[in-house]
């Protein structure tokens, strides 16, 4: 890794790792434009309307900032074939792109109204920000790219405090039951669960 960050557009480039996210955000919106019976899908994928103060709205922006970040810095940066790190980053990947496939079919065919405790759900509270925070990681270290590391770290840290606000909402509006899914999975693969 260099201290200088790469930036040179090309056919090779780390976008091809970001189609996968580019699609999974895109989906519900395609969906919901082809079918009107795809808007449930849409108002499921938008996620709740958490009621949040002027700090958590500010940190949901700054989250966004970031998370388009890296897409758009993909476009500029070289995938390192011929390292030891692509294949490294390549396997951080593709546990990405698995677990984004399970909570993708697991999130979208539970009825709306439900709380998702199935599949990979049960394994982790959030498996669609690991999902992204893994695929950034592997790109990352494919690409061999401190800057796009840097970036996926910031990420994951906002992620962390909205994921808790996330949690405090779906605490309240599900009750009891999210309090047992709290105990029983955790907030991430491996990690403790809450107390």
């Amino acid at each position: 890794m260099s201290f200088n960050p790469e930036f040179e557009i090309g056919l090779w480039n780390a976008w091809i790792l970001m189609l996968f996210v580019i699609f999974y955000n895109i989906l519900p919106y395609i969906l919901s434009k082809i079918k009107p019976i795809y808007n449930e899908i849409l108002k499921k994928a938008s996620g709740p309307d958490i009621p949040l103060d002027k700090t958590k709205k500010m940190l949901g922006n700054i989250l966004s900032t970031f998370f388009i970040l890296p897409i758009i810095y993909s476009f500029f940066l070289p995938i390192k074939i011929s390292s030891i790190w692509f294949f490294i980053g390549l396997i951080i990947y593709l546990i990405g792109l698995i677990i984004g496939i399970f909570a993708w079919f697991d999130f979208y065919t539970t009825a709306v109204d439900k709380l998702v405790t199935k599949g990979i759900y049960r394994v982790s509270r959030n498996p669609m920000y690991l999902c992204i925070v893994l695929i950034f990681t592997g790109t990352g270290i494919a690409c061999v790219s401190w800057l796009f590391l840097l970036l996926t770290i910031i990420f994951t840290i906002l992620s962390h405090i909205l994921v808790r606000s996330e949690e405090h909402f779906c605490l309240n509006t599900y009750g009891q039951d999210y309090r047992d899914y709290l105990n029983r999975t955790p907030r991430w693969i491996g990690l403790p669960k809450n107390k």
